[in-house]
């Protein structure tokens, strides 16, 4: 029996340009999320990360693969069909003043998904749902009639938040969801996301480039590149023991609070292939500091490496070329 609550088969989305040209988006990612788990999807812009979420939460249509939210698969669904699957996965998005109608006022954008998915039979019992989740999230009852304009960029997001939590939903897809704040609202939004996925035991799919947020948000990590996953594993493993060598590049980026402490910088050198035209091998070789010719030729797998840690290189897993 499938005990994961997401699952995620072979995931692939291109975009057609024009009659010759296909971007290659997601290449076959395939993850899974058990019950009450926060996973950090991380890599740098490009990497596929948003176009992964959008095709969890149906803002757009799956090339090719499968995603099985429950054990049923979601992907072929019509849009009705859909719509009871709906309440169980929202979304936060990255930009708040872009999320939010600017014509709705904050009680009308909370409101919203509970008229939509009929969760009240009263106006007492919608009003109560609104000022619960809205306490939920720190914000004042005072600001339920303002509009997004009239409110910080810390408010708008905890508005955007309200609103993907008002339906109760077991999944909730976190794109950037503190990359436009200030650090010190940065910091409050975060232990916020953090307090209410243990009291409302929903499972996170947290999409940053703050890996320093990944890893006290998450209990495991998915690295992408070139629309496809090379490392996945506890966030300890990950962290400590980093295998892939882009990995190692990214996480040696991270800012060390102490000015006197040194850390080895790791600069990749050249750009990433074209999303239009991959190249054959693993698209990380020509920037890769340990490829040989074989790299160059065969797509790797994912191998296992113990201890829940999986990583798409054949050198890093130890395996004879």
């Amino acid at each position: 029996m499938d005990s994961s609550l997401l699952r995620v088969e072979n995931l692939h989305k291109q975009f057609r340009l024009d009659r010759t040209t296909t971007v290659h988006a997601v290449n076959g990612v395939d993850f899974e999320l058990a019950p009450r788990e926060a996973v950090g999807l991380v890599g740098e812009s490009g990497c596929g990360k948003s176009t992964t979420a959008r095709c969890i939460v149906r803002l757009e249509q799956v090339t090719q693969g499968g995603i099985f939210f429950e054990g049923q698969e979601i992907t072929r669904l019509s849009q009705r069909e859909f719509r009871p699957v709906r309440r169980s996965v929202q979304m936060v998005f990255q930009d708040p003043i872009m999320s939010l109608n600017p014509r709705l006022t904050v009680r009308q954008t909370v409101r919203e998904p509970l008229l939509v998915h009929h969760l009240t039979s009263t106006p007492a019992e919608m009003k109560a749902r609104i000022e619960e989740i809205m306490t939920l999230v720190n914000l004042e009852l005072s600001l339920l009639d303002r509009s997004p304009r009239q409110l910080s960029g810390g408010q708008r997001q905890r508005v955007g938040i309200a609103r993907a939590l008002v339906t109760g939903p077991k999944l909730v897809v976190l794109d950037e969801p503190t990359s436009s704040l200030d650090m010190s609202i940065r910091i409050h939004v975060i232990d916020l996301l953090r307090r209410l996925q243990e009291q409302m035991g929903m499972t996170y799919l947290f999409i940053s480039h703050d890996l320093s947020t990944v890893r006290y948000l998450c209990q495991r990590v998915l690295v992408m590149y070139l629309g496809r996953v090379v490392e996945t594993g506890p966030v300890d493993e990950i962290f400590d023991r980093p295998l892939h060598y882009y990995t190692r590049a990214l996480l040696s980026a991270i800012p060390i609070p102490d000015p006197r402490a040194r850390r080895q910088r790791i600069i990749l050198k050249g750009e990433p292939p074209s999303l239009t035209k991959l190249p054959p091998g693993c698209g990380f070789a020509d920037r890769c500091g340990f490829a040989i010719g074989a790299c160059r030729e065969d797509e790797p797998a994912l191998y296992d490496v113990g201890r829940g840690h999986r990583v798409a290189c054949r050198q890093a897993a130890g395996l004879r070329s």
